[in-house]
């Protein structure tokens, strides 16, 4: 029986320090340069050398000031902070690649759906029908702040708005211009076909939209939708919306029950299983050999900043761990920051995490899988991740830059190329056809986006 190719995803962020705060410090580490578009460039061309499907960038909007009520441990660490907009590096890295697509993640709580799909629809243009956007609605009191609001919206309740954005970006994307709308006929100066372009009215609980999508459609229309939540009502929204979706998992067991879930609930919104491309955290260190491999390890270990990576973990959690001990287990409690971090870190753990266990580079500090080891070694680990959980593949987490991308396509897409578990050539089409077996551009029929009206 022909087992099925696994499919890999490079995680970075537009920041010195994405999830482990410190190793920007190590000797030759790169992510000092974050802010140079060469880094880009460079990163992109290496990651579509080694066919991957996609580069997924993490964002946040605000500081990290919940540890110890202040940015300063963030701030010194570099704890994703700075950080820039994602959205502006993207169309350099796709004027030097072909295939390789981009997950941007973008915060719908600060935006209108009217700009919003504009941009979207532009980075898909220009792209060449290669963009993703990572749906996320915030966490961080700060961001809420820095908008001029006095505190973020609740949890759940910020699911509601990301119904209401979504209904009205749907409408926008799929029903404004028909396709072939934009005619481009010079000899009768005609460049918009007006029969075939509708003004669309949105009149929801949070957004008001009336206007006509200012962008012809774009190769894929909809932007591929990927979905990072995995708290109850995260799950509802990925199952309704996503079609790839981004999941830790701190045990093989824990990540096979999302999987699971995530495709009854598709099911159950009136779509096929087979619909959702999950992808899980992974956290990799390669080398040639397993001596090599521990000593990067223990090296990585050396340069953890303590500090910036407990300042990171408070922003997700919503809970100060300064005040917290280091043998202190880590509390579970009702938070308006990402719930499913705190719940896998405490409920859904084998054993509750101790504070010192979140400064370590561990599988418990990473919420997901952490491999260190040979290429054979690597490829044994996340095979059986993903047919044990169902997992259709991996967001391979930045540690060092360029080392950890550079590992993963030198040493470990050889290796599983070498077993059959991994593409030897890209397919041609759009990020959607890629990722959806060439069953077309657009979202599927049974997508919720395709069936949106488009007057109300």
């Amino acid at each position: 029986m022909t087992q099925k190719q696994i499919r890999l995803n490079s995680f970075q962020m537009c920041a010195p320090v994405h999830n482990w705060a410190g190793l920007w410090r190590l000797p030759g580490d790169e992510a000092v340069n974050y802010n140079q578009l060469s880094y880009w460039t460079r990163m992109a061309e290496t990651a579509e050398r080694g066919l991957l499907d996609a580069i997924f960038i993490a964002d946040v909007f605000g500081v990290y000031d919940v540890y110890g009520g202040s940015p300063e441990a963030a701030l010194r660490a570099g704890a994703q902070t700075p950080d820039l907009d994602p959205v502006i590096p993207v169309s350099a890295m796709a004027q030097v690649t072909k295939h390789l697509g981009f997950g941007i993640t973008a915060n719908l709580s600060y935006e209108h759906p009217y700009q919003f799909a504009r941009r979207f629809s532009t980075l898909d243009h220009l792209t060449g029908g290669r963009i993703g956007w990572n749906i996320v609605t915030g966490y961080l009191q700060s961001g809420a702040r820095g908008m001029g609001r006095e505190a973020q919206t609740e949890h759940d309740a910020r699911y509601d708005v990301a119904e209401d954005f979504m209904a009205a970006c749907y409408k926008l994307w799929e029903h404004s211009w028909e396709d072939g709308a934009a005619v481009r006929d010079r000899a009768r100066g005609v460049f918009t076909d007006l029969a075939r372009v509708r003004r669309v009215t949105h009149e929801g609980p949070h957004f008001r939209v009336d206007g006509v999508h200012l962008c012809e459609p774009s190769p894929q229309r909809t932007p591929v939708l990927f979905q990072a939540g995995s708290s109850e009502r995260g799950l509802a929204f990925a199952a309704r919306h996503a079609e790839c979706v981004f999941i830790n998992g701190p045990t093989m067991e824990a990540a096979a029950r999302t999987v699971k879930k995530l495709r009854a609930l598709a099911v159950g919104a009136g779509r096929a299983p087979e619909d959702l491309v999950i992808f899980l955290a992974a956290n990799l260190i390669i080398a040639p050999t397993r001596a090599e491999a521990d000593e990067l390890h223990a090296e990585y270990a050396r340069h953890l900043d303590a500090a910036g990576q407990l300042a990171l973990v408070s922003g997700w959690t919503g809970i100060d761990l300064s005040q917290l001990s280091p043998d202190d287990v880590v509390p579970f409690a009702r938070s308006n920051a990402i719930r499913s971090t705190l719940e896998n870190m405490t409920v859904k753990a084998p054993k509750p995490a101790r504070v010192r266990d979140l400064v370590a580079l561990t599988a418990v500090g990473a919420r997901a899988p952490f491999i260190t080891g040979t290429p054979a070694e690597a490829a044994d680990a996340l095979l059986e991740w993903a047919d044990v959980t169902g997992v259709d593949g991996f967001n391979c987490a930045r540690l060092s830059v360029p080392a950890t991308l550079n590992s993963i396509v030198d040493l470990l897409v050889p290796e599983l190329q070498s077993r059959g578990r991994y593409k030897i050539a890209y397919a041609e089409g759009t990020l959607r056809e890629k990722l959806n077996g060439g069953a077309g551009p657009r979202l599927a029929p049974t997508h919720p986006g395709r069936r949106a009206s488009f007057d109300g």
